[in-house]
């Protein structure tokens, strides 16, 4: 029979195992050994997030100490949503949007479209949470998954379908997502298919906004030759005086700017 110690140490290489396996939402299939989880659990090398699920945590982390959750949040949140609903989901358009301007900040509640989703929330460490949308999926040619496993809209999909107040709650991610846009013609096909007019005049003041004067003025043309009633609208509540780069594709380099 193995003695404390033993299985102390068991448990330890257990732990290594997952980790070299890149594993960070451990849930009880990847631990089925009881002992295990209770050995590692009392000594602080796991923490509960949910039910039936776990994040590896420093010993050395005090109750309260919030290290563990954000630097494997990201990370936790793609296993767990896989698991709850396979391919079957992807993150909000405007959580969408800030991914794509490279803000990974955890937000206090994610959205979570899926059309199983139950209009629920899931509380989660350090009081944040999920909410489970039940809403149906953009189509596959809008979607992209990172390869952390993050499902969400693709750039140009996230900027037409984030509501208004993303313009004005997080002004320096919608400018920053704006500047990587290079030509009308990125965003056109969606709109024009959906005859989304108020989000195409919502995005032409935008556009005008941080002086893309090109791009507003061929989302109005193109739409006002498709006999479509636009109206052009800026989302923001002020204007900067500053030049954006009109090279960058990445966020990081006119995000830095911005802030």
């Amino acid at each position: 029979m193995a003695t404390p110690r033993e299985r102390f140490l068991e448990a330890l290489k257990f732990l290594q195992e997952l980790q070299e396996k890149r594993i960070v939402g451990v849930h009880t299939d990847h631990m089925p050994n009881r002992k295990y989880r209770e050995i590692l659990s009392k000594n602080g090398f796991i923490r509960e997030v949910v039910k039936g699920w776990y994040i590896i945590t420093s010993p050395e982390e005090k109750d309260g100490e919030t290290t563990a959750w954000y630097s494997s949040y990201w990370d936790f949140v793609a296993i767990f949503l896989e698991r709850k609903y396979g391919d079957n989901w992807c993150l909000s358009a405007d959580q969408s949007l800030l991914l794509h301007a490279a803000n990974q900040s955890v937000p206090q509640q994610l959205l979570v479209r899926s059309p199983q989703g139950n209009n629920n929330p899931t509380p989660l460490p350090h009081n944040t949470s999920l909410f489970n949308i039940r809403g149906e999926l953009p189509s596959a040619d809008q979607l992209i998954v990172t390869p952390n496993g993050i499902r969400m809209y693709n750039l140009q999909s996230a900027l037409i379908y984030s509501s208004a107040s993303t313009y004005t709650r997080n002004a320096i991610d919608a400018r920053t997502v704006l500047s990587m846009i290079r030509d009308a013609s990125e965003l056109l096909p969606v709109l024009l298919e959906n005859g989304h007019t108020t989000l195409a005049g919502r995005l032409a003041g935008a556009f005008r906004n941080i002086d893309r004067n090109k791009i507003a003025n061929q989302i109005i043309d193109t739409f006002k030759q498709a006999d479509y009633d636009i109206r052009e609208e800026d989302p923001f509540e002020r204007k900067l005086d500053l030049k954006l780069s009109t090279r960058e594709r990445s966020p990081y380099a006119n995000r830095i700017r911005l802030m």
